[in-house]
C-alpha cells in the first residue's frame, strides 16, 4: 500500500465514492473540493496498485496554533480490519508533530457508532458535552438545528 498527499484531481474519483463507502448516507456534501485543493500536505490517499482504498482529510487550525482538525476520513468497505484507517491516522499524526502540533480534534455524528468506537480505540477522548445521547457525550445542535456532534480530542506529545 502507498500513501501519498491527495492531489485536487483526487476529489474528481473520491466524491463519487462517498456515499457508496458510507452505505447509501448521504454525505458527500460534507466534502467540498476545497479541501483537495486548500488542504492537501496535510491530507492523504491510500491506493493499493493504483486504486483508492482510502483517504484522510485533514487541517492545521488557523485559529489555535496549537490544533490539528481530521474532517473526514473514508475507506473503501471491502479494505477495511486491513490496518488503512489507522496509517492514514498515523500519516496525519506525524504531519501533526512536524508542524509543532500537539491537539488533534475530530467530530462525528452520534448516530455514527463505528465511527466513535474507532476514535475511541485510536486514543481520542469524547469532550464533555451538555447532554448524553446512547450514552456518549454531545454537544446539542453543533451543527445546527437538530445536528449534535460528538467532539473528540487527542494529545500527541
Amino acid at each position: 500500500m502507498e500513501i501519498r498527499n491527495v492531489i485536487s484531481s483526487d476529489y474528481n474519483v473520491i466524491s463519487p465514492l462517498i456515499n457508496e463507502w458510507w452505505g447509501g448516507r448521504q454525505m458527500s456534501d460534507m466534502l467540498p473540493k476545497l479541501f483537495f485543493v486548500h488542504f492537501n500536505n496535510t491530507s492523504f490517499i491510500a491506493e493499493i496498485d493504483g486504486e483508492i482504498v482510502g483517504f484522510l482529510i485533514g487541517f492545521l487550525s488557523q485559529s489555535d496554533t496549537d490544533v490539528a482538525y481530521i474532517h473526514f476520513v473514508g475507506v473503501n468497505p471491502e479494505y477495511r480490519k486491513k490496518l488503512i484507517g489507522k496509517q492514514l491516522y498515523n500519516e496525519f499524526f506525524n504531519e501533526v508533530i512536524k508542524n509543532n502540533r500537539n491537539v488533534v480534534r475530530a467530530v462525528t455524528s452520534p448516530v455514527n457508532k463505528v465511527s466513535i468506537a474507532y476514535h475511541t480505540k485510536m486514543g481520542f477522548n469524547i469532550d464533555n458535552g451538555d447532554k448524553v445521547v446512547d450514552g456518549v457525550s454531545v454537544f446539542s445542535d453543533y451543527d445546527g438545528p437538530n445536528q449534535d456532534r460528538v467532539l473528540f480530542v487527542k494529545r500527541i506529545d
